[in-house]
């Protein structure tokens, strides 16, 4: 899966988490975010991304990509 398809098809806009900031969402492939500062709960483990993609972690929003946090 490349950057694009993990953009459409994730789900950040819909976790608590998330915040408005014009910055690429799917945290998972694009590092963390710039804005986002407080930790209201996560959802990366319901996402099509994070399950297609087999990913182990989460928090991609504040800990960057898996690749980054593994």
């Amino acid at each position: 899966m490349d950057k694009k398809e993990a953009e459409k098809i994730c789900i950040c806009k819909s976790c608590p988490t998330y915040r408005e900031c014009k910055e690429k969402i799917a945290f998972c492939f694009n590092g963390k975010s710039k804005c986002i500062k407080e930790d209201r709960g996560c959802i990366c483990g319901g996402c099509p991304v994070h399950q297609k993609e087999k990913l182990k972690h989460y928090d991609y929003c504040f800990k960057g990509t898996e690749k980054q946090i593994g």
